[in-house]
């Protein structure tokens, strides 16, 4: 039998590499949470040697007899050296197949019913047998580290990515955990949430609102041209529209223009942008002059996506690219959406739709993952009221508030599945 090793920084991750390079025939033959991951190992050639077994192949015999048994020890000794002992549920999964599968060629002949019934026999297995490990796992993590347990599963119930939360579980544990717990992992969090350092309400600039429909780019862009204007006045204000997809995108704009008696361009292409922005430089301000830029509302998938992005790039002009994300959105899909407009080079974020979401710990896990600093935060229409300079307290503060109110806990389901198998081995 030939063993392959996954590893990957949770178990999530590794049973997606062990399915994406086995399928979903594959043989797990032991979990455990090692320094830096979680380490799978897996059968590469199981039920192959059990077919070969049944029906007697003499050739296969041969190599998969005699010969198979040695050569299977050997590499478990070789594993033997860099494993630490095996949980006992491990033992018992490794074990129970085994016996299970060795029944099986015994008691079934060299048919072809008989090798689907082995097939059907061992998938069987494998799915039944999974979801106990995993539920014992995190049972026995329960049983003797509770106090661990119990955070871990308060930092889910925020919203936050299994991985944040268990990396923030960890650092605290490294302290000693206490009664004062969960308030020093909420302090933890504010503190690595990434923040913007530059004011746009201040320093003014050339600024792009990029972003995926239906996130409130030109809401937002309504709300900064206001903030800016009090403070500095309107003729400091310009505002320029891309967006030529929508029908009456250009009009909404203007309506805002109009409201704050701040003038509104259109740009359909990159040398009608250089030629507004040549415009808008040629004016003589006294204070800081802001320059807004609403672009259309793109997917992240959509293949003119890139074409849009490229209109932005404007030789000697610094456009800064912040990017709109709706903390209503799923985590992967906010993952997706960082990913696909950060290759536009972006200076920041704008979080919207904070009013209308139920949790906020899934939109700062990918805040924090991809280390792009939150500038400022809408929590409602009110133009230009509901716009607020981000900060990481009060980022934790709302997110805390959601909790309370969703009152939407994780199953045991949920957490045996996401960290079975992956605090066994937590120093805490």
């Amino acid at each position: 039998m030939k063993m392959k090793r996954y590893f990957a920084a949770d178990a999530r991750t590794a049973l997606n590499m062990l399915r994406e390079d086995q399928g979903e025939e594959a043989v797990i033959l032991s979990n455990r949470q090692v320094d830096g991951g979680v380490e799978i190992i897996a059968a590469l050639d199981y039920e192959d040697s059990l077919e070969n077994s049944s029906l007697g192949n003499p050739a296969a015999a041969q190599h998969h007899g005699a010969a198979q048994q040695p050569a299977w020890q050997d590499e478990l000794e070789d594993y033997e050296d860099e494993l630490e002992p095996a949980a006992p549920s491990q033992i018992n999964a490794f074990e129970i197949r085994q016996k299970l599968a060795a029944q099986q060629a015994r008691d079934n002949d060299a048919t072809d019913p008989a090798l689907a019934k082995i097939r059907a026999e061992l998938k069987s297995l494998r799915d039944i047998m999974e979801a106990p490990l995993m539920q014992f796992a995190w049972g026995e993590t329960t049983r003797v580290k509770p106090l661990y347990a119990s955070l871990l599963k308060q930092l889910m119930t925020l919203g936050l990515s299994a991985e944040l939360s268990e990396n923030l579980a960890r650092k605290i544990a490294e302290t000693g955990l206490g009664k004062h717990s969960w308030l020093d992992a909420l302090k933890l969090l504010a503190n690595i949430i990434p923040v913007a350092d530059d004011d746009l309400i201040k320093q003014g600039g050339v600024v792009s609102l990029v972003g995926p429909t239906g996130v409130g780019k030109t809401t937002t862009i309504a709300k900064l041209a206001a903030k800016f204007a009090l403070r500095h006045g309107r003729r400091n204000v310009s505002l320029i529209t891309t967006d030529s997809y929508r029908i009456g995108a250009h009009e909404q704009l203007r309506t805002y223009g109009r409201i704050l008696g701040v003038p509104v361009q259109v740009a359909s292409d990159a040398d009608e942008l250089q030629n507004a922005l040549a415009h808008i430089n040629a004016e003589p301000f006294d204070e800081p002059h802001l320059t807004l830029i609403d672009t259309a509302g793109i997917s992240q998938s959509d293949i003119r996506l890139a074409e849009q992005l490229a209109t932005l790039q404007i030789s000697g002009v610094n456009i800064k690219n912040y990017l709109v994300l709706s903390a209503t959105g799923q985590m992967m899909l906010q993952d997706d959406v960082v990913t696909a407009f950060g290759k536009a080079g972006l200076q920041g974020c704008i979080v919207t739709k904070l009013d209308e979401t139920a949790s906020l710990g899934e939109v700062l896990s990918v805040l924090i993952q991809h280390s792009l600093p939150v500038a400022y935060v809408c929590d409602g229409q009110k133009v230009p009221d509901d716009f607020h300079q981000a900060r990481g307290k009060l980022l934790v503060k709302t997110a805390v508030k959601l909790m309370q109110k969703t009152k939407q806990t994780p199953s045991q389901e949920e957490l045996a599945y996401t960290f079975g198998g992956m605090v066994s081995n937590a120093n805490v």
